[in-house]
């Protein structure tokens, strides 16, 4: 009777042991899934900066094109690709960071699909063809790995802030993942239109 106070205080430390070592290898799981998802994000942005390379090559062939956009194109790109982020440190300001630079590409390139409206010598080129094809389906893959990338933040997120766990995300080391959120005015897709 005398060990039974001892015995009672060993099971408690073993079952919170048991519960820490639990609440650490699914977290790093989360974590895990959060940085592959991660890589996915990255994986549609540059597939979407490799294609429009392509587009920026074919548009250069038209000896009157406006080169101040095609400027523009080339140097949202550059920063584009350039713009990168740490995996393990997928704070809301570098997901915002990162955000914007995707951004200002998205908007010169929008820019210059309207200027080709008025050369309709490029609008017959197959590789500028190729890419009107290719473009709905890479805007689309970039929202969908984004909204995959939301959706993984946010279980670790949730994860990492419920008590008791938000105790041991500290100890552990854990901190929150940004989220990619809507800019003002993406709730309406943008009107390109190849003629």
């Amino acid at each position: 009777m005398k060990r039974l106070p001892l015995l009672i205080g060993l099971g408690a430390i073993v079952l919170i042991a048991l519960w820490a070592m639990g609440f650490y290898n699914g977290t790093v799981g989360l974590n895990e899934d959060v940085t592959k998802q991660w890589s996915n994000v990255e994986n549609a942005y540059q597939l979407r900066a490799d294609k429009t390379k392509n587009l920026v090559e074919i548009v250069k062939g038209a000896a009157d094109f406006e080169k101040e956009t095609l400027t523009q194109v080339v140097e949202a790109r550059a920063k584009a690709t350039s713009t990168t982020v740490d995996p393990s440190n997928l704070s809301q300001e570098q997901i915002n960071q990162f955000q914007q630079s995707q951004d200002q590409f998205s908007s010169a390139l929008s820019r210059l699909m309207v200027v080709v409206e008025r050369y309709p010598e490029l609008k017959a080129v197959k590789g500028f063809q190729d890419f009107q094809a290719q473009y709905e389906g890479m805007e689309n893959r970039i929202g969908v790995e984004r909204r995959k990338y939301n959706d993984v933040a946010r279980n670790y997120n949730t994860r990492i802030k419920r008590f008791p766990g938000n105790l041991m995300a500290g100890l552990f080391g854990f901190d929150a993942k940004g989220y990619f959120e809507a800019q003002e005015g993406t709730e309406n897709a943008p009107d390109i239109s190849f003629k």
